[in-house]
Formats: C-alpha cells, sequence, structure tokens
C-alpha cells in the first residue's frame, strides 16, 4: 500500500508539466546571439527608435541566455524592427479650459527575427501595436511634459510583448 501511494505522489510531481511563461527555451539550437540593430521609422516620433532596441535588448539579457551583440554579421540571429505609423491624440479634456488633459498614442511596429546564415524567418510581426496613455497638464504655469514617460514605459512593455512572443512562438 505504501510503495504504491509512494508510486502515485511521485508520479503526480514529475507530471505536473508546469512552467512560466515567457522562459521557453525552444528557439533552434544554433541562435545563441542575436544583434539588434536601430529600428527604422517611417514616422516623426523619433524616441521609440532608440528606447525599444534598447528596451528589447534589455529584455533578452534579463529573460533569456541568448547574448545581445552589437555587430549583426557575428550575430546568429537579427532582431529588426521598423516603426510604420505613430498617431497621438486627445482622450479628455479639462471641462474648465477645454484643453487636452490626457492624450493616448499608438504606435504600430513591423518586428521580426531572422536566422542570419539560414536568411529564414524565426518570427515575424507585420503589424504589432504600442498603445500608451499620459497626462498633460491644462494650465501654462503647471506645465509638464509626460510623454517621454510615456514612451518608457511602452518601450518596455513591448520589450515583454516581443521577447515572450519570440520565446513562445516555438
Amino acid at each position: 500500500m505504501k510503495t504504491a501511494m509512494a508510486l502515485t505522489f511521485a508520479t503526480i510531481l514529475t507530471s505536473c508539466g508546469y512552467h512560466t511563461a515567457g522562459h521557453a527555451d525552444l528557439m533552434p539550437k544554433n541562435i545563441r546571439t542575436i544583434a539588434i540593430p536601430a529600428f527604422t521609422n517611417a514616422t516623426t516620433r523619433y524616441k521609440l527608435t532608440d528606447r525599444l532596441p534598447e528596451a528589447i535588448a534589455r529584455e533578452f539579457i534579463t529573460r533569456t541566455r541568448y547574448r545581445v551583440i552589437p555587430e549583426a554579421g557575428a550575430a546568429d540571429a537579427i532582431l529588426r524592427g521598423s516603426i510604420i505609423n505613430y498617431f497621438a491624440y486627445p482622450t479628455v479634456f479639462d471641462p474648465e479650459t477645454g484643453r487636452a488633459s490626457a492624450v493616448e498614442f499608438r504606435a504600430i511596429l513591423q518586428i521580426s527575427l531572422l536566422d542570419r546564415v539560414s536568411g529564414k524567418v524565426l518570427f515575424s510581426r507585420p503589424s504589432m501595436e504600442i498603445r500608451e496613455r499620459y497626462q498633460i497638464s491644462v494650465t501654462a504655469d503647471t506645465f509638464f511634459e509626460e510623454s517621454d514617460p510615456a514612451l518608457e514605459r511602452a518601450g518596455q512593455q513591448t520589450a515583454r510583448q516581443v521577447v515572450s512572443a519570440i520565446l513562445e512562438n516555438f
């Protein structure tokens, strides 16, 4: 009876199948290094092209075993990105002044991960959307610019989504 209970208990513990999302390691085994060159930009919002590759590189470094290297010609894989559209519009208006007090922006990205040697596309998101809201002041004497911190938040959130999507794609 004790042997049957022990065997049942051992089977339950070993067959759980539990794993943490975003920590899968099923990319092709030849991929050990990833280059993330500057993103191209078809919009007038230039700061996203700086922040997104940096945030994605940090996310790969902290969450995976892959090394991020600067030379695309020496990397096993290359993550390419392009910002293809950017919209910003007011979402909340101050009832007294009629001025916008909150803004939402949306950016549309194209992301792809390529095996540098074979040229094979390992991952592709041709239309990935980023959204973020931020407050703006309604009076000139208390003006503050919150779009930069909003871009930083959006970059971090997008980096988490991109790395998770790549890891879970395999």
